[in-house]
């Protein structure tokens, strides 16, 4: 589990693409630190797991169906991409519970700086709309943020000067693709709701 409070912005530095994976390396010297074979690191969201590592390097393989339902297909050498190492157990609790298991993947619509934050929309699609509320928590590229306004295909985040220098969201462009991952508690709490009113 993670909680979508980024810890590192790491580099792209190797993709190689076979039949049906792609193997990718990361640079991210602060999460590798402490990491060994199999533990698990978010990149822009995604739980993936460690197969090799060193020299503030590690390697991940992402498997063709991630490729196709998260925006992980587009990385290339020198993307830029956020990273989080799994929660520890006694850890701080600072953004939401995210899984890393991507729900779909939007589009940023318009980028508004103004003096003391920046206004990025985005996009989303329809099936996850209604788990998307006001004030409510959302991960975008596994950053855990508050929607600060809503429509019926799109949705809102203010953010902050800390958050567009430490996380890829400070180099968003309109037509940049981003993961999404909404709140669990929210599909829970659907799924629970749905089989109530069918007497299950």
């Amino acid at each position: 589990m993670f909680t979508g409070i980024v810890e590192e912005l790491g580099t792209i530095v190797a993709r190689d693409d076979l039949s049906d994976s792609a193997r990718i390396t990361v640079a991210g010297p602060l999460v590798i630190s402490d990491a060994g074979h199999g533990d698990s690191i978010a990149v822009n969201g995604v739980c993936l797991t460690v197969v090799d590592y060193g020299e503030g390097r590690f390697t991940v393989d992402v498997m063709a169906e991630t490729l196709h339902r998260s925006s992980l297909g587009g990385l290339e050498p020198g993307s830029r991409v956020n990273l989080e190492r799994a929660m520890a157990a006694g850890g701080r609790f600072g953004g939401h519970i995210v899984q890393g298991h991507v729900d779909g993947v939007g589009e940023v619509v318009s980028v508004s700086p103004s003096d003391n934050w920046t206004v990025i929309r985005i996009a989303l699609p329809a099936a996850l709309s209604r788990y998307v509320v006001e004030k409510g928590s959302i991960t975008v590229d596994g950053v855990s943020l508050t929607v600060s306004a809503v429509g019926d295909d799109w949705f809102e985040i203010s953010l902050i000067p800390t958050t567009l220098a430490e996380t890829n969201l400070g180099i968003a462009e309109p037509g940049r693709t981003v993961n999404l991952e909404v709140d669990v508690i929210a599909k829970y709490v659907e799924r629970l709701h749905s089989q109530a009113t069918r007497g299950e």
